[in-house]
């Protein structure tokens, strides 16, 4: 039987300390995060439009195409280069990255993402101000330990503020010499261009922090929709399977010693119900962060979790239940009518309207 890999397959227990698999992914965003804007800095990759030249490694990144144009290289060298350098490593890396999305759904969201550590650093620092996930949410989202404070809302208005400034200037030093645009901006001699660029795109990615952080992660992120569609397209695909045999138990589930409530409800931070059917979860990021709540939850009664990862012929068999729930309860909703009572010939019993006439 296919497994997912074991370090996410062992959330840890019941401390108010977070699961060992939650520290991993919490290094593993920092890290990539520190690299997303250091990236540029250290010429790793970015494209300088000053000199139309990809830089990837700390080394320019040529084709050959000059050679050719000079008369120093003939037309099957460069479509070999072209076939090395360019068409083989693009495929390879989207290759390799849909594939891990086919068979895992959005990991990189959940474990890499720049945008989605902000998005829950920024739902953290919301909540503490009014109790909620997000602007747009009806109802509040019960923490432990924890009452809305209003000194919280400077902070979260900073905080987006300060992130979408980042975020305006890491992306125009993808494209512009980093320690030009660091320099102009420290001495004040950024170019009218580079400054409407980082003024306008620090406007708009704060809107979308403050107002549609996760709307954005559903259907606005071109990575994280190709993620999902590629998940969904795989029946085999990793999924949240829920013990349904089970589902008793979640009667008694607590978010801590004292709060009642649904652990794994209020720990989603795309705010998903985990126990649902796969297509209902298209945007789930494979955080673990339910699987984690949940055995926290069912720990505190010496109970075992009732999520779990599952993968390959045990996630088509999570989902063929779940499947089939869903057409009984929707059977229990609408009842078809049977043949005599809508098919069949009319009588003088079923038609009282002949015999008043």
């Amino acid at each position: 039987m296919d497994r997912p890999p074991s370090v996410l397959l062992k959330p840890a227990g019941g401390s108010g300390r977070s699961a060992p698999s939650q520290r991993l992914r919490r290094s593993l965003q920092l890290g990539f995060f520190l690299l997303f804007i250091s990236a540029p800095l250290l010429d790793l990759l970015r494209f300088d439009l000053h000199e139309t030249q990809l830089w990837l490694f700390g080394q320019p990144w040529h084709l050959g195409l000059d050679a050719v144009q000079h008369g120093r290289a003939s037309g099957a060298d460069a479509a070999l280069n072209l076939l090395l350098k360019a068409l083989l490593p693009i495929a390879l890396v989207v290759g390799s990255f849909l594939f891990v999305a086919w068979r895992y759904g959005r990991l990189y969201c959940g474990w890499l993402c720049p945008h989605f550590s902000i998005v829950e650093l920024l739902n953290e620092l919301l909540h503490r101000a009014i109790g909620k996930l997000s602007l747009w949410d009806r109802l509040p989202v019960k923490r432990a330990g924890r009452s809305p404070d209003s000194r919280w809302w400077p902070v979260f208005g900073l905080a987006c503020v300060l992130m979408g400034f980042v975020w305006a200037i890491t992306l125009a030093s993808y494209l512009l010499p980093p320690r030009e645009l660091w320099s102009g901006l420290w001495n004040g001699t950024l170019t009218p261009n580079q400054a409407r660029f980082i003024g306008i795109g620090t406007l708009v990615f704060s809107a979308e922090f403050a107002f549609a952080r996760h709307l954005f992660c559903r259907f606005g992120c071109a990575v994280g929709l190709f993620q999902s569609l590629m998940w969904m397209a795989n029946p085999k695909g990793m999924v949240v399977a829920f013990k349904r045999e089970q589902a008793r138990d979640c009667k008694s589930c607590d978010i801590a010693p004292g709060l009642a409530g649904s652990a794994c409800d209020t720990a989603c931070p795309m705010r998903l119900n985990p126990r649902n059917i796969k297509r209902m979860m298209f945007s789930c990021v494979q955080c673990g962060q339910c699987l984690d709540a949940c055995e926290s939850s069912q720990g505190r009664r010496e109970k075992a979790p009732l999520l779990e990862w599952q993968v390959g012929i045990e996630a088509v068999r999570e989902t063929l239940r779940q499947k089939k729930l869903e057409a009984l309860q929707q059977s229990q909703t609408h009842p078809l009518t049977t043949p005599r009572e809508n098919d069949g010939p009319a009588t003088n019993d079923s038609r009282p309207d002949r015999e008043a006439a």
